[in-house]
């Protein structure tokens, strides 16, 4: 199809190619051999495109329904409304707890595995709630999230703020769920404008603005302990360059509300670029720490969609070659990943020397890739 606007933006090109790879291999793919017959998608999907027995996490079919759903609205004309409504419908006849939260994990035939309530996979709930709600015309989604959040406000609320991570402990409190509950927050506020849910995302982004990054140097800290301090030793240092693309994307966003989200984008891609891209590979690296010091040389796939998007935000912002340019890179790294004989599968981790670590393709990266290749195209075709 013939998009004369789109051919206009330097990037068209760019978005022409994630538009063919999402609707010729990877819908096609995970909505065929990556979809169980109960409802649920992969867990994982090995070199041939073939599923294994992995227990399906909750987060990751919430993930699939964000996928599906943003695919639809891009155009894809597979049956993507099917897809994402029996999957959310499974969701919520086997994995919704009488507290009106989710459980943790299904066994690879459906069967609930695991009923422990985890934090981030509340995130994800909410979020393809919101999202699903929009997509699929259905207002009763947006009832079970109003549920879900009420449970969390009234349970879960840490004095220290944000939330708790129980029922699954850990050693230290995560920065990454409250970035995700601050992701679902402002799509439920986008779905329905409620005061509520954007003051529940203002309350994320102001813990982050305000406990989560480092005064010092601008680096977004993983690892807290219970009173949002910085953990002892290495643990209290260490800073994923993704979740430094991501959040400072979800802070260009803010600026519509008001918020100085540009300046806090600054600082955190500052340090993303200046420390977590291999000048080699030229991708985004897994883990540096606040000095700047590389702590995990590999790089994952999802952090090249996050240094994607935020160059396209930046870019619609400032209108900067240099943002253009970011952009193009970013999107090459992600293909590097995306080269695969079986088309719409990917490879997860890349290290230093060039070189993959064999692995099945990780279901819960489609989410990643979606978002950031709908940002392209909406970027190009001028819907951003």
């Amino acid at each position: 199809m013939t998009r004369p606007a789109a051919q206009a933006h330097p990037l068209a090109d760019l978005a022409e190619d994630a538009r063919a790879w999402m609707f010729g291999a990877a819908a096609p793919l995970w909505a065929s051999r990556g979809r169980h017959p109960k409802g649920l998608f992969a867990e994982r999907l090995d070199s041939a495109g073939a599923p294994d027995d992995a227990p399906r996490r909750l987060f990751v079919q919430a993930r699939h329904v964000y996928a599906f759903c943003e695919m639809g609205r891009l155009g894809w004309d597979g049956p993507w409304q099917a897809l994402a409504g029996e999957t959310m419908d499974y969701l919520l006849a086997h994995g919704r707890r009488p507290d009106d939260l989710f459980i943790h994990r299904f066994t690879a035939d459906g069967q609930v595995l695991d009923k422990r309530a985890d934090l981030y996979d509340q995130a994800f709930m909410l979020f393809c709630l919101g999202h699903a709600g929009r997509a699929l015309s259905r207002p009763d989604l947006l009832e079970v999230a109003e549920g879900q959040a009420d449970a969390l406000e009234h349970g879960w609320r840490h004095p220290a703020g944000g939330f708790v991570e129980h029922d699954i402990p850990r050693p230290f409190r995560h920065q990454n769920p409250h970035m995700h509950f601050f992701e679902a927050f402002s799509a439920l506020f986008a779905v329905t404008g409620r005061p509520r849910w954007k003051a529940l995302a203002e309350e994320m982004a102001t813990l982050c603005r305000d406990r989560f990054i480092d005064p010092a140097t601008g680096a977004l800290i993983e690892y807290f302990t219970q009173d949002l301090v910085p953990a002892p030793g290495i643990d209290g240092t260490i800073v994923e360059p993704g979740h430094c693309f991501e959040w400072a994307w979800l802070f260009e966003g803010l600026s519509a509300w008001g918020w100085p989200g540009a300046e806090i984008s600054d600082r955190l891609v500052a340090f993303g670029r200046r420390t977590g891209i291999d000048p080699v590979q030229d991708v985004a690296i897994n883990e540096v720490l606040t000095d700047g010091s590389v702590h995990k040389a590999t790089a994952r796939l999802w952090p090249q969609t996050e240094r994607l998007k935020v160059a396209l935000a930046r870019l619609r912002r400032t209108g900067r070659p240099d943002e253009e340019r970011e952009a193009r890179r970013a999107y090459q790294g992600l293909k590097l990943y995306l080269d695969m004989p079986v088309p719409g599968t990917w490879q997860d981790v890349l290290n230093p020397d060039g070189t993959f670590v064999p692995m099945p393709a990780p279901g819960s990266s489609l989410y990643h890739i979606t978002c950031a290749m709908a940002e392209l195209v909406d970027t190009v075709e001028g819907r951003r």
